[in-house]
């Protein structure tokens, strides 16, 4: 089973913290502690898929993370691997009616927020009798946003539970108790060599009233690859926002005050390419599924040394190699750094890099329409008129979907499809703003 799993994922081994948690869940439960894209999905789903019963009707094992992002993230993840068992997630900001629906013909796993589970185990949308599987991913993200009180009634509604796993990217004094954790094998990864990020840290001196200067410098300079400017406030985030549009340079943002659908959609450009660059809060620092991430850019620097790791831990992961860039004030150096990083030269004259080749497909139909990514490759290629290699990355949400397309071609694709029917059905088709 986890041979064709891997053959799905087109993976061709597991890494040395994947197999041993693997050999560990066979035994007891398991703490895993690992860095961020160190591949813990993996770590806890390939264990579980021997353990699912195909002959139970009901939920079989819940996965509890601290935000919806990561929810999605893992659910592709679980249906790339192809296992036949049904998933669904539950998250603040999507429908509760579609996901009562949902669980009206449960998955055999669930996946959730501790806000939005607890919601539903309170109007008893789901029994927890077949519940024999808990994992709780990024836990320490989760205690960090205040998930405690929910996550605690949760893990106390559940009686018949046999396995618990336990994932986090730092180091916990103790394991709180409400977890229901039974002397569990603690496999410690974080500083393991292996799973070090290749990460080459430099440094933009600049005065505090250049700043912003210094940072449309660096990003002219780099812009051309995936980059993630951090800032430890949203307000920072739009100001920069602004600065770089009055510049004429496309990005997109990510923060907490955003609304759900508005997140999501950055998510998803970044991740396809449409954009390539996104200025974010630490928000963005875990958890979140996007790959292939070459810069990350300290605008605002990190207040300790946990967080400068997370967001470090955004590039150079799964064996590639990265750079962090930190903006200093001319003699500042923050103390978690061990040694003073080699100095960037920013160009005098920045040029804004080109547009990104991909552009997004906005298409109003989605999962619950019955559609899937071959209906949408189908439409584009019979009759939008394109070729295989003007087609991207194409994701599939409940009620719309995505396809990243070639900028010179998407107009002109838009004009060709626009009145066409996708599973007999008339549906907008239109460029993503």
């Amino acid at each position: 089973m986890i041979k064709q799993a891997l053959a799905n994922l087109k993976i061709n081994a597991l890494n040395p913290m994947q197999e041993a948690a693997i050999s560990a869940a066979k035994k007891s439960d398991v703490v895993l502690l690992s860095p961020t894209g160190s591949g813990k999905t993996l770590g806890f789903l390939l264990p579980l898929l021997g353990l699912l019963d195909s002959g139970v009707p009901t939920i079989q094992a819940l996965i509890m993370v601290p935000s919806r992002e990561l929810a999605l993230q893992i659910e592709q993840v679980f249906r790339t691997i192809g296992s036949g068992f049904k998933v669904n997630c539950c998250y603040g900001g999507h429908p509760v009616k579609i996901e009562r629906n949902n669980l009206s013909q449960p998955p055999a796993v669930l996946i959730g927020t501790p806000g939005r589970i607890a919601h539903h185990l309170r109007r008893h949308s789901f029994t927890t009798d077949t519940i024999h599987t808990l994992i709780l991913d990024e836990f320490d993200k989760a205690l960090e946003f205040g998930f405690q009180e929910d996550m605690a009634f949760i893990i106390g509604a559940m009686r018949n539970i046999k396995k618990r796993i336990l994932t986090s990217a730092t180091k916990m004094d103790e394991i709180p108790s409400f977890t229901g954790m039974h002397r569990p094998i603690q496999l410690d990864y974080l500083t393991n060599a292996a799973s070090t990020p290749d990460i080459k840290q430099k440094a933009v001196i600049a005065e505090a009233a250049d700043k912003l200067d210094a940072l449309f410098a660096l990003i002219c300079k780099i812009g051309d690859k995936a980059t993630l400017v951090f800032c430890n406030h949203r307000e920072a985030v739009e100001r920069i926002s602004d600065l770089l549009y009055d510049r004429g340079l496309p990005h997109d943002i990510f923060h907490g005050g955003m609304e759900q659908d508005d997140r999501e959609r950055a998510l998803l450009k970044f991740r396809n390419g449409s954009h390539r660059l996104l200025i974010t809060t630490d928000l963005a620092s875990r958890g979140l599924d996007i790959p292939e991430i070459e810069h990350v850019v300290h605008y605002q620097l990190p207040h300790n040394e946990e967080a400068y790791t997370h967001r470090n831990g955004r590039t150079a992961r799964m064996h590639a190699k990265g750079t962090s860039y930190l903006i200093l004030a001319p003699d500042e150096k923050p103390s978690y750094l061990k040694e003073t990083p080699e100095v960037e030269e920013l160009p005098q004259n920045p040029m804004v890099p080109k547009p990104s080749p991909w552009a997004t497909l906005y298409i109003a139909a989605g999962k619950k329409d019955k559609v899937n990514k071959i209906d949408i490759v189908g439409l584009l290629l019979k009759k939008g008129g394109l070729d295989k290699e003007d087609v991207g990355l194409i994701e599939v949400l409940d009620h719309t979907s995505y396809a990243a397309v070639k900028r010179n071609r998407i107009e002109k694709t838009v004009q060709l499809i626009k009145g066409e029917k996708i599973k007999n059905k008339k549906v907008k088709i239109d460029i993503s703003i």
